[in-house]
This record gives structure tokens, sequence and C-alpha cells, in this order.
């Protein structure tokens, strides 16, 4: 009871600290609605969204189609990657992150057209998934993804080499193994 009553008081002082802040002019605009302030356990239980969202789902569904073993569902997944790259607003972006996002862009929709194109060739698939990963990670590391995920790795794919992928969950679904050895993997970073 004594830590609720505490933070009932701390949420109080916060909103009152809050409201007590610089007033803004009046714009003109009477059109304008207020809305209850939102509590810090509200917004820290909703992540920010990343303009990168589209792109990041397509290349989740790209993922559990190869480690599915399903090429055609990867060709799907590739073009709607390629679609959401091609509805992307840099409009938005500083220079900077400008920059990032078009030197990204340019090498990953070319990898996401290739898969788009080859359903009946999962390796030629995920040959290209692996080079796309590493432009995803980069893409996730600059804009974020607005939600939990993990950068995994298979120590045992392209003879040993290894490669990464970029994960929704914790639990390990090899995309370039596949059914053959769904689990082979470790968690290398969460990305949030």
């Amino acid at each position: 009871m004594k830590h609720v009553t505490l933070m009932t008081a701390i949420s109080i002082a916060f909103i009152t600290a809050c409201n007590d802040g610089p007033k803004q002019a009046n714009t003109g605009n009477n059109n304008t609605t207020q809305s209850a302030p939102a509590t810090s356990t509200e917004t820290a239980l909703q992540p920010a969204a990343s303009p990168v969202k589209e792109i990041v789902n397509g290349y989740l569904q790209l993922k559990n189609a190869l480690a599915n073993d399903n090429g055609n569902d990867a060709a799907s997944s590739g073009n709607t990657m390629v679609a959401a790259f091609g509805q992307f607003d840099k409009s938005k972006l500083s220079a900077d992150k400008t920059k990032t996002y078009e030197d990204i862009e340019s090498d990953a929709k070319e990898h996401a057209e290739h898969i788009g194109k080859n359903g009946n060739n999962i390796k030629h698939q995920r040959e290209h998934f692996d080079m796309l990963s590493k432009d995803m990670y980069e893409l996730v590391k600059t804009f974020g993804a607005g939600q939990q995920l993990y950068y995994d790795h298979c120590p045992m794919y392209n003879n040993n080499k290894g490669a990464d992928w970029i994960s929704e969950k914790k639990e390990i679904s090899n995309p370039y193994l596949g059914k053959e050895m769904p689990t082979c993997g470790t968690v290398k970073e969460e990305l949030k």
C-alpha cells in the first residue's frame, strides 16, 4: 500500500511539474482538442513508431518463410519489401539519416528483388537474404524498429562462415538452414 501511495504522489508531482512549464502562444487555431497527458507507464509500454516499420515487417515475413523452407512465400515477402522501399517517405528525414537510408536502400532493395524473382531457388534466396540481413541490421540500428527485435547468428551457414539475421522472437528459428536445423544459432544482440 505504501508503494502505491508513493507512486501516486510521484505521478501527481510529475504531472504538476509538466503543467507548470511555459505556455504555448495561441496560433489562432481553435479546432484543437486537449487530451489527457500520457502517464509514464503508458509511454513506456508504447514504443515509438519506426519510419521503417513496413520494410522491417516485410523482412520478418521473409525470414519466417525461409525458416519454413517456403521459397514462394519468401518471394512474395521479397516483393512486399520492394514495395515498402518504393513507398518510403524520405522527406521527413534529416540530411544525415537520408544519406544513410539511401546508402542502404539501393543494395537492400536489389537483394529483395532477387529474392522476389527466385521463388523456385531457395538456395539463391538465402544467399541474398544473408546480404539483405546486413543491410537490415544497419537500417534498424539507424532508425529503430518500434518493437523488440533480436540479432541472431548461425555459425554453420555458408560452409561454417556463418551468417546473421534479425528476428522478432528470442527463440531461434533459422532461416538459413530451415527445417534441417531449425534451432541452430544464438542471439548476438537485442535491438530495441
